[in-house]
């Protein structure tokens, strides 16, 4: 610690000669002045170290002792900063970044969002963008009480939300709301039907009359567990049968077979580039984007875009709201072509087999495909014939029953 202190204050180094030098000495200790380091040279001569700020007092009293003094050396933060008191740019400069900094480090320059899971950032981070809250607003401004309480207000699916200012880094903290769990709606007259037609090889009742068993076909529409429950009577009552309706639930799995077809054109556009082109470049600084170089006006019919964009980091990772855009247009002609019929069909082939996974569902199970292509007018024409094992019930109001 002394020697920090030491090192601001500023530290001389002396050279005192008198007849008498230890006067001088004792004159310095009933002044209260420190020094250290005494080192005698020789009887008349004796050297000193001594803080910069005792430097006029410890002259005014070598003069009342008879002794010359010289400084031989100094160091400490006067001496650094003294070097600089004719590099009047370099101090300008100095006291401009100082209030750069004091100034610009109360701007927001980065808007993070924490503890969301299902909601977007992108959708929070826009409707802040709504009220005022983005990169280059100015911190102490906000009012970040009454900002969460309007944007919870706006954005349902949170429950809690803060704000909390460091520095340039404005940290938006949300919790997102507890769901109600789903309810069963056990209200109303639903049967079961089949979705496809297939062969049932297994059912899962749990609400109503089940109508097949496994093994038999069923068609598109036919009931397959039905809301209308019979209550049959006690043996030997002689009593009719009860009936009453219910919302129909279960799981009936079927073996399927679907056809499904996709079709594509036979020929293609490409693109010949003609060799001609256009670069526009642009900076975006908090959100605003400001033309530097380059027409972006184009007067060619067909031309293609191609952004680049490179975004400028904080030291500690952070995005930086300051980026360099450059936009590239290229001309082109447009051309006909013959498509690859192998590539297409490949294309159209993997499409089919995506639709059919979502027709069938997570729990549906593909056992074989097959293939058939052909050419008609102009389209190239793929058909998939898939057999499958999947769920294939579905509710459906029963007949009689009122729908809202």
């Amino acid at each position: 610690m002394r020697k920090l202190m030491n090192y601001l204050q500023g530290i001389v180094v002396l050279r005192l000669t008198a007849p008498f030098p230890e006067r001088l000495i004792n004159l310095c200790a009933q002044a209260g002045i420190d020094f250290w380091a005494v080192e005698w040279l020789d009887e008349h001569t004796v050297r000193l170290t001594t803080r910069r700020h005792t430097l006029g007092r410890l002259e005014e009293l070598a003069g009342r002792a008879g002794c010359a003094v010289a400084q031989e050396s100094s160091r400490g933060l006067p001496d650094f900063l003294g070097r600089f008191r004719t590099r009047y740019a370099f101090l300008a400069g100095l006291f401009l970044a100082l209030c750069a900094v004091g100034v610009l480090s109360r701007f927001v320059l980065v808007v993070e969002v924490k503890g969301n899971r299902e909601v977007p950032s992108a959708v929070i981070l826009s409707q802040l963008r709504q009220m005022g809250v983005r990169p280059g607003v100015y911190g102490p401004g906000l009012d970040r009480s009454q900002l969460a309480q309007e944007a919870l207000l706006a954005l349902e699916d949170l429950s809690w939300m803060a704000l909390n200012l460091h520095g340039t880094r404005l940290e938006v903290i949300v919790r997102e709301a507890v769901k109600e769990p789903e309810q069963l709606d056990e209200s109303g007259y639903f049967d079961i039907v089949s979705q496809a037609d297939g062969v049932v090889t297994h059912i899962e009742p749990e609400q109503g009359d089940a109508l097949v068993q496994d093994g038999d076909v069923v068609a598109r529409g036919d009931v397959l567990i039905a809301g209308t429950v019979t209550i049959e009577p006690p043996q030997y009552s002689g009593l009719p049968n009860r009936y009453y309706q219910t919302h129909a639930r279960g799981r009936v799995w079927a073996r399927t077979w679907r056809v499904m077809t996709a079709a594509i054109p036979a020929d293609a556009v490409i693109k010949d580039y003609t060799g001609a082109e256009k670069n526009v470049w642009s900076v975006n600084i908090f959100g605003r984007r400001i033309k530097i170089f380059g027409n972006p006006s184009i007067s060619w019919s067909e031309y293609d875009k191609m952004t680049t964009v490179h975004q400028a980091a904080l030291p500690g990772g952070g995005p930086f709201p300051l980026s360099l855009s450059r936009e590239v247009f290229r001309e082109y002609e447009p051309r006909r072509v013959q498509v690859d019929q192998a590539a297409a069909q490949a294309l159209l082939e993997e499409q089919l087999l995506k639709q059919l996974e979502v027709l069938i569902g997570e729990d549906g199970e593909v056992e074989s495909t097959r293939f058939a292509a052909r050419i008609s007018d102009g389209r190239l024409e793929v058909t998939l014939t898939a057999q499958c094992l999947e769920e294939i019930g579905e509710e459906r109001p029963g007949e009689g029953a009122v729908t809202p």
